[in-house]
């Protein structure tokens, strides 16, 4: 089904977070996010709308110290500015082609512009959900049925060469969406891990968990993700502390470990995995551990085999993510998989999952989170993931933001009445995700359109100025 991009109105919200988060290189105490709303057309005359939302965050899509974090979010702007002017020209094509059609041209200009293949990939990951959402709430069909129906029209291209349109069709067919999922929860670098390391003067007192102990016993979930910073002393002590915190009230727990491309090399990732493995405090930590996410820097990540890392446990990639073309070079390199995220792409996703299928046993995709807010952008992630079959996803942005406390009361309680399996609110606090037993259920994401079912208080937010040069 062909569509036509005919307008696109941007915005932001911010928020202060209630716990400084630290991941790589920065520590977080504020996030801002862009929303858009798309206006769509259909040959036959009929029109929609549609939204998508995904924070603006500094430091990992460009990782550079020569640009400050406002360049960075003005990147992901330009980004944005770029998809736009791009998918307008395009005129009426299908959803994918939209995508695909533009993808080299995108990435092209954004090069001169400086934008890396991350950053540049940002303003169309953005259009595609907004559009699909529209395309989704006029047709009456919903994410997962217009997945599988391929209504996007999604096909192979010169872009993916690998994969054959004879076994896309019956893997789109066959994806079915899942009632519920997992949570995975992030520990960041400098997360309180007990009561110790957060005195009565420092507590937020908000009804959410403010140190590992906590959330443990509060979500008492089996997942858990845990940052580490490019020091082995620094990251073994640490380690240490989170494990005799997991050994101790998360049962029989399951981690996942993000080098945020902290290690120059695979020598420096190797040699911390082997002092885990040798370190007796660290024995049931380092037996959880199901893989290694991103540990060595983009610029070389995707240069030499991580085959030394490999052998002990499977290695993906996630900021070297940044073409369609990165996994498959990733696979011969040693690396057994690669993450979801929706500010990548969902189609990339949804390809690479493709791809996934097709290689078998010793390959996978892992669900991971860049700051997904409650409300449609952990909306439109979830309902990707599960349709993708992932049993555990990456969450943190409603532990370091308390819930949908950026958006006003009628806009909560929108959502919370379109989602009442997912949301609750209630004593006064924002709308909060419902993780009961470390797990979100997903049913009522099934509705036309993008996983959205509510709508948003646009006169609450503010216009989004276009990407400064950087």
């Amino acid at each position: 089904m062909k569509v036509k991009l005919e307008d696109v109105e941007r915005f932001e919200r911010h928020v202060k977070m209630r716990l400084a988060f630290r991941f790589g290189v920065i520590t977080v105490t504020d996030a801002t996010q862009a929303v858009i709303r798309v206006r769509i057309s259909l040959p036959d005359g009929r029109t929609s709308q549609g939204v998508a939302a995904e924070a603006l965050a500094a430091k990992w899509f460009e990782k550079s110290p020569a640009f400050t974090d406002e360049q960075n979010l003005d990147q992901l702007r330009q980004a944005l500015d770029l998809a736009i002017e791009l998918y307008r020209a395009q005129g009426f094509d299908r959803p994918f082609d939209l995508f695909a059609g533009t993808y080299v041209e995108q990435h092209k200009r954004g090069a001169a512009l400086g934008l890396n293949p991350l950053v540049a990939s940002f303003g169309p990951a953005l259009l595609d959900r907004a559009i699909l959402d529209a395309l989704g709430r006029t047709t009456g069909q919903s994410f997962a049925t217009m997945i599988a129906r391929n209504v996007p029209g999604i096909r192979t291209t010169l872009l993916t060469p690998d994969i054959a349109d004879a076994d896309l069709g019956p893997f789109l067919s066959g994806l079915v969406p899942a009632p519920g999922i997992e949570v995975r929860h992030t520990v960041g670098l400098v997360d309180p891990l007990t009561a110790a390391d957060r005195p009565a003067a420092e507590r937020v007192n908000d009804g959410l968990p403010e140190t590992l102990e906590e959330v443990v016993s509060y979500y008492r979930g089996r997942y858990y993700k845990l940052k580490v910073g490019g020091d082995i002393k620094a990251d073994l002590e640490r380690l240490g502390r989170i494990a005799a915190v997991l050994d101790a009230g998360a049962g029989d727990y399951r981690t996942t470990l993000d080098g945020n491309e902290q290690y120059d090399d695979v020598e420096g990732i190797v040699e911390l995995w082997r002092k885990v493995e040798e370190t007796p405090a660290l024995a049931r930590l380092a037996k959880s551990t199901l893989f290694i996410e991103q540990p060595i820097k983009r610029a070389v990540a995707l240069s030499r085999s991580v085959e030394p890392l490999a052998r002990h446990r499977a290695v993906i990639i996630d900021e070297s993510d940044g073409e369609l073309s990165a996994f498959p070079r990733a696979l011969e390199l040693g690396y057994a998989g690669v993450s979801s995220k929706n500010c990548k792409g969902f189609y990339k996703s949804i390809l690479n999952a493709a791809r996934v299928a097709r290689l078998g046993a010793g390959h996978f995709m892992s669900a991971e989170d860049l700051t997904t807010w409650p409300g449609v952008s952990v909306q439109q992630d979830l309902a990707l993931v599960s349709l993708l079959g992932l049993g555990h996803v990456e969450r943190n942005a409603h532990h370091f933001i308390d819930g949908m406390g950026f958006a006003p009361e009628r806009e909560q309680h929108a959502f919370v009445a379109a989602h009442p399996d997912l949301y609750e609110k209630k004593d006064g606090a924002p709308a909060r995700l419902k993780a009961i037993g470390g797990k979100l259920a997903l049913r009522s994401l099934n509705v036309p359109g993008f996983a959205v079912g509510a709508e948003m208080d646009f006169k609450s937010m503010r216009a989004m100025t276009e990407g400064a040069s950087t």
